[in-house]
């Protein structure tokens, strides 16, 4: 049974950061708005076939979908990382294989924290997978208090670009 209510086309905000930015979703064609967080089971089979968990791609069944969205989340972290996609095919068939089978390598230039967070969610079994509060509690995530700046130097930092040496091939 399916617990929810579609949403159209509407600028809709989903958080904010005291200090600096609000965050916001438009065009959520597809987005689900749950009656009950507790239950997020979904049926349809909608959005990019790269970002697709391998839940979804079996026939007939009821997901999670907020276990779906953390392993696109993982998706869409290697790619930020990686720069490409950790299951490509030309071929949806193809691709939809090797979602399924979940094996994808992290490159080793990836620090060990990264590694073990898109690990983390590109979990084949979405019960294994982390939640959105582990995710923002994960290591690669957390601030160091050393690091901190005061709120008006933070901001006047955010527009300056650092000096890094940076492998092309990695980030």
């Amino acid at each position: 049974m399916e617990s929810r209510k579609q949403v159209g086309n509407t600028r809709v905000t989903i958080g904010a950061c005291k200090e600096r930015t609000t965050l916001k979703l438009e065009s959520l064609e597809d987005a689900v708005v749950l009656d009950d967080p507790q239950e997020d089971l979904l049926q349809d089979k909608r959005g990019c076939p790269a970002y697709v968990s391998p839940e979804i791609l079996r026939a007939h069944r009821t997901y999670s979908g907020k276990a779906a969205d953390m392993w696109s989340l993982g998706v869409i972290l290697y790619t930020m990382l990686v720069g490409r996609y950790p299951f490509n095919d030309s071929e949806h068939a193809s691709l939809f294989a090797k979602i399924s089978r979940g094996y994808f390598v992290v490159p080793e230039c990836l620090s060990s924290r990264g590694k073990c967070l898109i690990r983390s969610l590109l979990r084949r079994e979405a019960c294994e997978r982390l939640s959105a509060r582990d995710v923002l509690r994960h290591p690669w995530l957390a601030r160091d208090p050393r690091n901190e700046l005061p709120p008006r130097a933070a901001a006047s930092q955010d527009r300056l670009v650092p000096d890094v040496e940076m492998d092309v091939d990695c980030v």
